[in-house]
């Protein structure tokens, strides 16, 4: 049950940050064999899937590292990421009681919607400083977490469990806190383009 329940958690993590990265990574581990996925996620080890997840990662990849359009992506992707985490937790539990599959259903998709939301908005408040090295830092991070995180959770799992306790802790304290940083930002940005606005329209005058 262990192994399920870090199985279910770290897919629908590690969805909330890269959705993709993680489907071609587990799919490609039980494709070799490395990993054994239920049945009920036994698709991902498909051929198709694999390498349409791999496209979509690349993809991700590029699109993750544009400042502004980073957001963009997160924004569309609240849709799909949150969605998928709820479905892949409770594949996890492979054919289960249906009430067990709800409730995993729901818990996967709090977890990806918790990790999706702190990424975004620690993203939307990174984009809001006009230089890209912090981008490609922050982006480079979630990559290496997602990596890391899928193999704890594979291999690890009891320490998996303990480290996403704490991430629900931090991401219940730090998601108000990054609500409130993103609407100063923007409201910060609205007055100054407002200022300039003002400013331009004086000399013209």
């Amino acid at each position: 049950m262990i192994d399920a329940l870090s199985l279910g958690a770290g897919l629908s993590w590690a969805s909330g940050l890269r959705l993709y990265l993680t489907v071609f990574l587990v799919g490609l581990f039980d494709r070799l064999g490395i990993v054994h996925l239920p049945d009920s996620l036994a698709v991902l080890g498909s051929g198709w899937v694999i390498g349409a997840a791999a496209v979509l990662a690349v993809i991700e990849f590029l699109a993750d590292r544009i400042p502004a359009f980073d957001s963009l992506w997160d924004a569309i992707h609240t849709f799909i990421r949150i969605p998928a985490g709820a479905l892949l937790a409770a594949g996890s539990l492979g054919h289960a009681d249906p009430a067990l599959l709800t409730v995993a259903a729901l818990a996967g998709g709090a977890l990806a919607g918790s990790a999706h939301l702190t990424k975004a908005g620690t993203r939307a408040l990174i984009n809001l400083s006009p230089e890209p090295f912090s981008n490609w830092v922050a982006s480079s991070t979630e990559d290496v977490l997602v990596c890391v995180g899928l193999a704890l959770a594979l291999f690890v799992p009891f320490v998996f469990l303990l480290l996403m306790a704490g991430f629900v802790a931090f991401a219940v304290w730090a998601l108000p806190r990054l609500w409130r940083g993103v609407q100063g930002g923007f409201r910060g940005m609205a007055a100054h383009m407002v200022s300039r606005l003002g400013s331009l329209g004086g000399k013209r005058d």
